[in-house]
This record gives structure tokens, C-alpha cells and sequence, in this order.
């Protein structure tokens, strides 16, 4: 597997071995032995999330205030462009974000740390997203950000074009966001 550090060092990308030929591929899309020689972290998956998304969805940008998520994303379907925002308080990278196109083709994965706040859109007719987290769902402690906030000035592929839940509708300016130590 290859690990690119994005523009927040925290937030990787990760390539995994693909052994393609005339029947498809194989790849291995988690090995706790190559993650930890990878990345150096000794991360625990507890849950692992399906979710599925028409053009144009946007989920996010979510977290959690306690029971703090890390998620490792990839898609298995489609095509999302994936976000990560450092809400970190103690961080030199707080307050910035980072995105990554993910999708069946290029069969990348990203892994957000604890201490972000996760999103994405949908770029394809459907996509399929898979993501293991660092802890359970927990709705009582989760946070919702305003997706299109000027201040945070994120660069969506089709900003026109977006479908929000209810929640994300309600999400509140980064400004008014309750950051993490």
C-alpha cells in the first residue's frame, strides 16, 4: 500500500495493492499488520457504515463532541469528492480543510483522525460509501457544520447542485462549532 499525507500531514491517502487481470481485480481494503507497518498508528475499527448517495447528496460536515471518530473511507461505487476539516483546537492546521476524490476507479481510501469533522458529495449518478470508525455512533454528541460556510470557503465540484438532510440543513457556521482540545 502507498500513504500520501495531504496538505493536513494528519489526513492520509491510502493506494492499496490492486492485482487486476481478465477476470477483474482483488485488492485488500484493510490488514491490520500492513496499516500499522503503513502508517505507524494502532488504530481499533469498532463499526463499520454503508452508506449510499444520489448526485449531488452532500453528508456533513459531521462529528462528535465525545466518543471522537477517526474514519478510514473508500468507495465502492461511484465517485465522491471527501473533506476533512480540522476542528482540533490545539492543532496548527485547525480551522483548515483538506479534500480527495475517492471512487471505484481510483479505489483510493482516506483516513480522517479523531478531531475532525467528515463530509462528502456525491459526484456520480449513485455512490456507494464504506467507512470503518474509531468509535460507535453516539447521536447525542453529534455536531453538524454548515457544509457551504463562506469562512471555511471549501471548494465543492458542484456547489449548485447540493442535497441536504434536514440535520445538515440546521448545521451551524464553523465560527459557532464546538472544537475539540
Amino acid at each position: 500500500m502507498k500513504i500520501t499525507k495531504t496538505d493536513i500531514p494528519d489526513v492520509l491517502v491510502i493506494e492499496p495493492n490492486v492485482f487486476q487481470d481478465e477476470r477483474g481485480f482483488f485488492l485488500e481494503s484493510f490488514n491490520v499488520r500492513a496499516w500499522r507497518e503503513a502508517t505507524g498508528l494502532e488504530t481499533v475499527f469498532v463499526q463499520d457504515n454503508h452508506s449510499c448517495s444520489n448526485h449531488g447528496v452532500v453528508r456533513g460536515l459531521h462529528y462528535q463532541v465525545e466518543s471522537v471518530q477517526g474514519k478510514l473511507v473508500r468507495v465502492v461505487r461511484g465517485e465522491i469528492y471527501d473533506v476533512a476539516l480540522d476542528l482540533r483546537r490545539s492543532s496548527p492546521t485547525c480551522g483548515r480543510w483538506t479534500g480527495v476524490l475517492l471512487s471505484e476507479a481510483n479505489k483510493r481510501l482516506c483516513w480522517i483522525p479523531a478531531g475532525f469533522a467528515h463530509a462528502f458529495m456525491a459526484l456520480s449518478e449513485t455512490a456507494d460509501v464504506l467507512y470503518k470508525t474509531t468509535d460507535y455512533y453516539a447521536p447525542e454528541h453529534e455536531r453538524s457544520i454548515c457544509w457551504d460556510d463562506p469562512d471555511l470557503a471549501i471548494d465543492w465540484p458542484l456547489p449548485a447542485n447540493a442535497v441536504l438532510s434536514e440535520k445538515d440543513r440546521r448545521a451551524v457556521p464553523f465560527r459557532e462549532a464546538e472544537l475539540l482540545p
